[in-house]
């Protein structure tokens, strides 16, 4: 694509990097064909390409962000299909970043999605406002029936769980000449913390100590969706160096069960790219590993026998497509004596996507329902996944049974059954 930048635009930041990055794109198309809006909705502005000429006019002439970037930008799920698909190598992900990084600090938007943007930010960020928040959501849930579908306040409500877990202190690891760090989580550690004590378990039969890092942060990804990266960039600087001191002091790795937080992290050397804490930041993303990649490097104990069941993997974007890992959670359920099948259309996003099925909830619901009607054709008994927003998209929507990936594996390898399991009538 030819590009038309002045001098004076190249030296303003992150435009050299955007150019190059819009002189990539051959305008092919093959994006559109794997991009869930695109597929949705039918409009070339709601595909990559199309995002990518807004864009482009918008840096080329140094304007502001206008409400139709804003809408088209804001209706982008992130989910990067379009990076697995481009043959061009198009880096789409930190094009999107730049851009909504423009919008928030250009664009004003309407006062009650400032609010709502501003509420997200705070809240999904701190464990114990989020949990506050959701014994509201709670007490709230039947005036959804009374408000607009498509309003966000009442996804709010529908996705919002009809109970909550009780908190959870850390679970205590055995010590063992194997260490690791596990990213708490904040969303994650609020609906369902027994998934980080799963990983713990499972970590210490393969004989590895998972150390709890004490005033551990949320790691800013939820923010930085929403272009903030400045506030993205503060929660994610805490982590650093709380984290760095425990690498150096033997931790062989940082773990994430939730891959929309691993895809985050491990982005960090490119969000901290001239800031003086930019070779900790490479450092830390380095040493981030997904559970399951870490997972596929031990020597497990022998799986006990388990009853049939067929479990349909659901490939979270963020794992398949921004982190490019898609054969270790198969692999992992397989060799734990599950049949694992895959549903049609597993590229498409099940509409999650961070904040996006609370900002953009009538896209959201239709992936949604799209997602759950895809799971439900496979026959199977229940879903893996590994990350918090798709298992609760997928809940959400009516899907089979959904568990955690590493929520399966440390009960074939030995842990307790999923309450989920009896629950839902499974296994007596």
């Amino acid at each position: 694509m030819q590009t038309h930048f002045t001098p004076e635009r190249l030296t303003e930041p992150g435009m050299i990097e955007a150019e190059q990055i819009l002189r990539a794109c051959v305008h092919c198309g093959f994006c559109t064909a794997t991009c869930p809006t695109y597929v949705t909705l039918g409009n070339e502005l709601d595909s990559p390409r199309g995002r990518i000429a807004l864009i482009k006019d918008m840096f080329e002439e140094g304007r502001a962000a206008d409400a139709q970037v804003a809408l088209h930008l804001d209706r982008c799920l992130g989910c990067l299909a379009c990076t697995t698909t481009c043959p061009s190598g198009v880096d789409y992900a930190h094009l999107l970043e730049t851009a909504r990084t423009h919008v928030e600090a250009t664009y004003t938007r309407p006062w009650q999605d400032r609010w709502l943007r501003s509420l997200l930010a705070t809240v999904l960020t701190r464990p114990t406002a989020f949990r506050l928040a959701l014994v509201g959501a709670r007490l709230a849930r039947p005036l959804a029936r009374l408000l607009p579908q498509a309003s966000p306040l009442a996804a709010m409500l529908r996705l919002s769980p009809a109970s909550l877990p009780r908190p959870q202190c850390p679970t205590p690891s055995p010590t063992a000449a194997r260490k690791v760090m596990l990213l708490q989580g904040c969303a994650q550690s609020v609906l369902d913390p027994s998934i980080n004590a799963a990983a713990v378990r499972l970590l210490a039969r393969a004989g590895v100590q998972v150390i709890t890092v004490a005033q551990e942060g949320c790691c800013g990804a939820l923010p930085q969706h929403m272009g903030r990266t400045e506030q993205a960039k503060t929660l994610a600087r805490h982590n650093i160096e709380l984290w760095t001191k425990h690498l150096d002091a033997g931790a062989e790795a940082i773990l994430t069960t939730t891959s929309g937080c691993g895809t985050s992290v491990k982005d960090w050397g490119h969000l901290f790219k001239g800031d003086p804490l930019q070779d900790q930041a490479a450092r830390v993303a380095a040493q981030t590993l997904d559970i399951t990649e870490y997972l596929v490097r031990l020597t497990l104990p022998a799986p006990r026998p388990l009853p049939p069941l067929k479990v349909a993997y659901h490939a979270a974007c963020s794992l398949q497509h921004g982190q490019k890992i898609t054969a270790p959670p198969k692999a992992l359920l397989t060799t734990a004596g599950f049949t694992v099948v895959e549903p049609a259309e597993s590229h498409l996003c099940c509409g999650s996507a961070g904040t996006y099925n609370l900002l953009q909830p009538q896209i959201a619901a239709q992936l949604g329902q799209r997602k759950a009607a895809a799971l439900r054709r496979t026959g199977a008994d229940l879903v893996a996944a590994g990350n918090i927003g798709c298992l609760t998209q997928i809940a959400a929507h009516a899907g089979p049974p959904v568990l955690h990936t590493v929520q399966l594996l440390d009960w074939a390898y030995g842990g307790p059954r999923p309450d989920m399991l009896a629950e839902q009538g499974l296994l007596g």
